[in-house]
């Protein structure tokens, strides 16, 4: 997923809190029986239980409970300032919360999810004061699609709303971009794994600098997304001016959906405004219309005006929005 901040960049999609798959009665009878412990890492045993709950969330809810980049830290064993709660009832995995403390400035960032079959009996609830406590009472929480019991479970938390963040579609078929004109001495190629990580991770550094979640990426963050079975060096495309990366433009495809993302993009430092990004962008697009999949999405801040404009002209329309709630303390 990506989230544009100023015009021609993006980022992965919403880490924090999500309260996806909570009904409203999730803040209301205790179950019997519950206990939440924590953990700094998931045995396989753990991690298997937890994908089967996401996947049953998934099919009732028609939407993920947990990011890409939360999924991502269930495997792989121990991360600094990432913890996983588990709300069982006996043996049985009913609720799963993961909470990341690693920004020095912004509040820790949590996500969580109730099973479907055991919603409406208090865990959300019981989750999310563990995640307030966990953190300090200093959290964030996505509500995606702002749905009213996730918005009723926000205000019952303490959490209000401070972000809005809108999926724009647009569709593929018949795509009429024109061939994108780069700036004077640009020339765009796709990336090699291994030879360009470590230009791209600086390069992303410096384009998200005022976003850190995305601007503190890692090499290891970048391994765990070329070994994912979507990775495609091929549509992970480099600006590049005089052998120096000045801008790039990764694209995503989603299979089952038959979705192309536009992933992530960026544009370094001093190079803004000289139409690279919308030409990494036409790129970007035109290399998902050839692969023949009838719509594109991407994720953009609603109060980032000049990108929403940017997108509209290129014929994106929102699709849906997710409110982003945090504590006051």
């Amino acid at each position: 997923m990506v989230t544009s901040w100023f015009p021609f960049a993006a980022v992965f999609g919403p880490p924090p809190l999500t309260l996806v798959g909570m009904t409203s009665d999730d803040i209301a009878r205790p179950g019997p029986s519950r206990a939440i412990e924590t953990y700094a890492a998931l045995s396989p045993e753990q991690i298997e239980a937890v994908l089967g709950l996401l996947a049953e969330a998934v099919r009732v809810d028609g939407q993920q409970a947990v990011s890409e980049q939360g999924r991502l830290q269930l495997r792989g064993g121990e991360r600094e300032g990432v913890s996983h709660l588990l709300l069982t009832l006996g043996d049985q995995l009913v609720g799963y919360a993961q909470l990341e403390d690693t920004d020095p400035v912004e509040a820790p960032a949590a996500e969580l999810v109730v099973h479907p079959s055991h919603r409406g009996h208090g865990h959300g609830r019981a989750l999310g004061t563990a995640l307030l406590a966990a953190s300090g009472k200093r959290l964030r929480v996505w509500a995606h699609g702002g749905h009213s019991a996730a918005r009723h479970l926000a205000q019952v938390l303490g959490l209000t709303l401070f972000r809005e963040l809108r999926q724009m579609r647009r569709p593929l078929a018949g795509l009429d971009l024109p061939e994108p004109v780069l700036p004077a001495g640009v020339s765009v190629r796709t990336f090699v794994p291994g030879r360009d990580d470590a230009a791209w991770l600086a390069v992303n550094a410096a384009a998200f600098a005022h976003h850190p979640e995305q601007g503190s990426l890692t090499q290891r963050d970048l391994d765990d997304r070329k070994a994912e079975p979507w990775f495609d060096p091929a549509g992970f495309f480099l600006a590049e001016r005089e052998g120096e990366l000045v801008g790039f433009h990764w694209t995503k495809v989603h299979a089952e959906e038959q979705l192309g993302e536009v992933y992530v993009l960026g544009v370094a430092p001093g190079t803004q405004g000289g139409g690279l990004g919308k030409a990494l962008t036409t790129v970007g697009l035109r290399h998902l219309a050839a692969q023949g999949l009838p719509t594109a999405m991407l994720y953009v801040d609603a109060d980032n005006k000049a990108a929403v404009s940017v997108y509209e002209r290129l014929g994106f329309t929102t699709y849906e929005t997710d409110l982003m709630y945090r504590s006051e303390t």
